[in-house]
């Protein structure tokens, strides 16, 4: 069998016209073909005519693109000059606000250094005050470390403390009494209670002990021995300067320190309470100087007292000396009215006589007219 294009022969076909069947078939073929190839080149030549015109437009556009990236270029371009004059515009203004800045931090820094030298200046001063009182206070630490001297210190304080108090005359500095012992001050109070003895003490050794306390013995070693100091100095007191007929009930005990008066007060009432018991009163720098406050008080009531009498005789001779002063004044009052007539006449005699004068100045004698004469007479002055 033979296939031609649709045709399929078998073997008995092909003959004498096997060729000319042929011929004609493929003839038939050429022309389908023909046919076939016109029909698909039209479409072809309509496509290529389409594809012309978009290369063309496409070219258009091609042309157009060049054209606005030529100005998008020149824009980009004149943006990129304005933005770079602003930089520039911006950096100037930068750089002088950061030199302003620059010289108006080294003006503020010259001021700040110029005021830490001075406040050095204020420390190093400062320095040599705390040294100096390192050195006060060492010094003091040696006064205080040695039994004469802290009693000195104490009465050194006392009598300070007195002397702003009181006045000069009402209290007396290491006074000796009637049984032969020395008090370290002594105010002249009015009966009652009369002169009352004040005495400084000053139990430093038994204070530091309890405060320098490691262990519990240690504190019950120094609270007895604070406990049997202060004791000691309150029988002293109490046997020495209480004396009948001669001072006070009682006397004072003076510490010269607030921290042993509150220690006392806050820990060891009984000793206190043992000092009132002794007509003993323990007393501090701040409660003293109140103490004499009130005895200040005292001494001005009882010195007015004393001098009533005085006053009173003082106060009528005042008013003696108030009556002949109202006296003298109404006659002094008496004598300036007497003045006042006798001016009051002289002046009407002044106006008669410059009126005279007048007239006969003028020649006008006629009218000169015999008036009552009213003239006081002279009367001569008694030798």
């Amino acid at each position: 069998m033979v296939t031609i294009g649709e045709y399929t022969l078998g073997p008995v076909e092909l003959g004498a016209g096997a060729i000319a069947l042929l011929v004609i078939i493929l003839l038939m073929m050429t022309v389908r073909a023909a046919g076939r190839s016109a029909q698909m080149a039209e479409p072809l030549a309509h496509q290529i005519g389409a594809l012309g015109q978009r290369v063309e437009s496409l070219s258009a556009g091609q042309q157009q693109l060049a054209g606005g990236l030529t100005n998008v270029a020149e824009t980009q371009a004149a943006a990129q000059a304005n933005l770079l004059q602003h930089m520039e515009k911006r950096l100037a203004q930068v750089g002088q606000q950061m030199n302003e800045n620059l010289q108006g931090s080294s003006r503020r820094t010259a001021h700040s250094l110029g005021e830490l030298q001075e406040r050095l200046k204020t420390i190093d001063k400062a320095q040599e005050n705390i040294t100096k009182l390192s050195g006060d206070v060492l010094s003091l630490q040696d006064i205080l470390s040695n039994k004469q001297t802290r009693g000195a210190f104490g009465e050194i304080q006392l009598n300070d403390i007195v002397g702003k108090a009181l006045p000069k005359d009402s209290y007396a500095l290491q006074h000796t009494l009637s049984n032969g012992k020395r008090a370290d001050c002594l105010i002249h109070l009015p009966n009652p209670p009369g002169p009352i003895v004040i005495d400084s003490k000053f139990p430093l050794e038994a204070y530091e002990a309890l405060r320098n306390a490691q262990t519990q013995q240690q504190l019950n070693d120094a609270a007895r021995m604070l406990r049997t100091s202060v004791r000691t100095h309150i029988k002293a007191i109490s046997a020495k300067y209480i004396l009948e007929g001669e001072t006070a009930d009682g006397a004072l005990m003076f510490l010269p320190s607030e921290a042993v008066y509150a220690e006392l007060h806050a820990n060891f009432p009984e000793l206190v309470r043992e000092g009132f018991a002794a007509r003993v009163w323990i007393v501090s720098p701040t409660t003293c100087m109140a103490t004499l406050n009130t005895m200040r008080a005292i001494l001005k009531d009882a010195r007015m007292r004393e001098q009533a009498g005085a006053i009173r005789r003082e106060l009528g001779l005042l008013y003696a000396d108030m009556e002949r002063l109202g006296t003298r004044v109404e006659n002094l009052d008496r004598h300036f009215g007497q003045a006042a007539k006798d001016i009051s006449e002289i002046k009407i005699s002044s106006e008669k006589a410059g009126r005279r004068a007048r007239l006969l100045d003028n020649f006008d004698f006629e009218e000169l007219a015999p008036e009552t004469d009213n003239t006081v007479p002279l009367v001569r002055p008694k030798t």
